[in-house]
């Protein structure tokens, strides 16, 4: 048993498996914790890293393409503090985190575990039934139907159709977006029939994100969505995508553009304060990351 054990969380290699328990520290993300404790197989590693600093180093993992609902409902986007797959490594901890990280290596190189993608989720994903409320409304989901409810900050156009609920069969796909710079973000499902490219403040079959702590919970829906789909490689064999000519690269915005675009950001903030959505604190720190980009 290789095992170490941090503040940040404990990683405990047997041989077979790698189980990676988030820490109770404060600076936890609340993603990690509502995860809790996962058991990651041999089968869906491609590697490991362990990374030193001068104040604290880093364990990775590395999944094969397509073994984790997770990492492909997310697309690569979660950032290092909601990541389950990054562990903070304390300085006098440098020499067991060498060790652990030497042990799985040699382990995928006795079993020889292939780095290619896979073509079926070697980690469970989520247990549902489970509802995570941010943003603009509150998303449930019992394994068959996920429900979308409004509060009393989505947008009027969207909150008049009233609750959503849309059949797991139905879908094709579900995308989450931490909010990022002045962009906000979303969980997004696409309904099978039915493409939209509404923004989410106004899709009905998205809720939209503000970069607030709860946000990243969406994750959770999305990937114990993406674990019932059908698996995206199996699913690219049985129904082969017509090859489609590449689009030219978007625009450049102008200084100008960017300077309106700002500016309706800070209106934006500006009503969210007003409408107590934003503390005053969170308000002074949005509004001052904004007149910087100005």
């Amino acid at each position: 048993m290789a095992e170490i054990i941090q503040r940040d969380g404990t990683w405990a290699f047997d041989g077979d498996a790698l189980r990676l328990t988030p820490g109770r520290d404060k600076n936890v993300s609340v993603l990690r914790k509502e995860l809790g404790e996962l058991v990651v197989p041999l089968g869906a590693l491609a590697g490991i890293s362990f990374e030193q600093g001068k104040k604290a180093g880093r364990l990775r993992l590395r999944l094969r393409h397509g073994a984790d609902p997770l990492l492909l409902a997310t697309g690569g986007r979660l950032t290092e503090p909601h990541d389950p797959y990054q562990l903070t490594v304390e300085s006098d901890r440098y020499g067991v985190a060498e060790y652990v990280a030497d042990e799985v290596r040699n382990a995928l190189l006795l079993d020889q575990v292939p780095a290619e993608p896979v073509d079926a989720y070697l980690l469970p994903g989520p247990a549902v039934p489970l509802s995570v409320s941010a943003g603009d409304g509150t998303a449930s989901f019992d394994g068959e139907r996920i429900r979308l409810e409004w509060n009393w900050k989505t947008e009027d156009a969207k909150a008049a159709a009233g609750a959503r609920t849309l059949a797991l069969a139905d879908i094709t796909a579900v995308e989450w977006h931490p909010a990022a710079g002045l962009e906000n973000g979303h969980l997004r499902f696409t309904v099978r029939h039915a493409p939209t490219k509404t923004p989410p403040k106004y899709d009905p079959n998205a809720v939209e994100l503000w970069g607030f702590k709860k946000d990243p919970l969406m994750a959770l829906v999305a990937t114990a969505v993406q674990a019932r789909l059908p698996h995206p490689a199996r699913a690219a064999a049985t129904h082969p995508v017509d090859p489609r000519p590449e689009l030219p690269p978007p625009p450049v915005a102008s200084a100008e553009d960017d300077h309106d675009a700002l500016l309706r950001r800070l209106r934006e903030l500006g009503e969210l304060h007003r409408t107590g959505v934003l503390t005053d604190e969170e308000f002074t720190l949005a509004k001052q990351a904004v007149l910087k980009r100005m």
